[in-house]
């Protein structure tokens, strides 16, 4: 078990938590209609967008309270800046996150746990890599689009000694980062896990989702009846955990129990059917703590508004005996932020956890399914102690984990 000591979240719905988790429960969508030529794409698309102008803003102004963290310490920061976006992002989201933990960035036992799907990929769209006699080795002009290379601008900006971690593992990225962080401190190799998950958009991530006929062209509308197609968005997400109790406040802040990743390799980008994998994790996680069910407060699915997606983990609730218990999805709030989504939702969810809540499932109606579960319609009270986050994603992969209240 660890503890969660600091959090944050930036999306199109505010930079801090509280603010994200005060529109989810007031039922606001930070997902918008974006027109041709957006991305310079063909297609119009529906989205979570960040405003990267208030990206910069705050990005400027947290370094300049915070000068220690300076990655150039005798320059102007501005002038001196190579950072992109999703990096400014990422930093800013664990400055953030670590005023509330009040933890020493640079210290050798905090280790970093970056999750993130595609990192800079848009940089590949630069014209400084379209000419095909610069790929050659050693590659050093374009290692901004390595996903090492993003992690180890963020560890040096914060002066920290260890070789980061990155986490890169389709849609489930952002639990397989909190086990990698459970394991890691359980295992006594850190005193402290820093886990930030990251994506933002670009022609390339768009294009790709519109190829497989994925995308909605409104807001998705999770496990219901009509849901078309999903919604992609942008997140930076970060939590800070602790292997030591005495850093948390008696019943305030959950912990992280356990997780477990599932691979069912069913196909390269369509789940099974009977959702083999999502249900295998379930099960182990049932298995690990007795008479779990009766005190689950909710389970915050996938819940991608993709026809199979959704038809997949109704499957694997019910074969884990679990669909009287309230299920929710946030995708209708944030869209899919891919390496992000598992930070980010955990963070939502364990805040709805904290104010003895389950949250609701935005836009959600009514069901088709054969055999029906719990979908959460409302926002709705419930004291019990865990709730149980599932993601999956391409080739097959499935996780879950238990948090529960300190």
């Amino acid at each position: 078990m660890i503890y969660k000591i600091g959090d944050n979240i930036i999306s199109s719905l505010g930079f801090t938590t509280e603010e994200n988790f005060t529109a989810v429960k007031q039922g606001i969508s930070g997902i918008e209609h974006y027109d041709i030529n957006t991305f310079s794409l063909p297609e119009a698309f529906v989205a979570s967008l960040i405003d990267k102008e208030k990206l910069n803003d705050e990005f400027y102004s947290h370094c300049e309270s915070d000068r220690q963290f300076f990655k150039i310490e005798d320059s102007d920061f501005r002038q001196n800046d190579s950072c992109t976006a999703l990096e400014k992002a990422t930093i800013l989201s664990v400055l953030t996150a670590n005023k509330e933990a009040q933890i020493d960035l640079s210290n050798e036992k905090v280790l970093f746990i970056l999750s993130t799907t595609k990192g800079n990929v848009d940089l590949l769209s630069s014209p400084n890599l379209l000419k095909e006699e610069e790929f050659s080795p050693p590659f050093r002009e374009f290692e901004g689009i390595y996903l090492w290379h993003t992690a180890k601008i963020i560890t040096d900006f914060f002066k920290n000694p260890n070789t980061p971690t990155v986490v890169s593992n389709a849609c489930i990225s952002g639990s397989a980062a909190q086990i990698v962080a459970l394991r890691e401190l359980e295992a006594g190799n850190y005193d402290f896990a820093v886990v930030v998950g990251v994506d933002f958009l670009s022609k390339f991530i768009i294009s790709g989702f519109q190829s497989f006929k994925a995308l909605s062209p409104e807001i998705c509308k999770p496990f219901d009846k009509d849901r078309c197609g999903l919604n992609l968005g942008e997140a930076a997400a970060t939590i800070i955990y602790s292997r030591e109790k005495t850093r948390v406040e008696t019943g305030h802040a959950p912990s992280l129990q356990n997780g477990v990743i599932r691979n069912d390799a069913n196909h390269i980008s369509a789940p099974s059917r009977t959702g083999e994998g999502c249900y295998r994790a379930l099960q182990y996680i049932l298995s690990q703590t007795s008479n779990l069910k009766s005190q689950i407060s909710f389970i915050n699915a996938h819940g991608t508004a993709t026809p199979y997606n959704d038809s997949m983990e109704v499957n694997a609730i019910v074969r884990a005996g679990m669909e009287n218990i309230p299920v929710n999805s946030l995708k209708a709030f944030f869209g899919h932020t891919l390496g992000a989504a598992g930070v980010q939702e955990s963070i939502i969810s364990m805040k709805a956890l904290e104010e003895n809540m389950v949250l609701k499932s935005l836009y959600f109606n009514e069901q088709e399914f054969e055999s029906q579960i719990n979908i959460s319609k409302e926002n709705q009270f419930s004291d019990k102690r865990y709730f149980i986050k599932i993601l999956s994603g391409f080739g097959g992969v499935n996780a879950a984990l238990l948090f529960c209240k300190c």
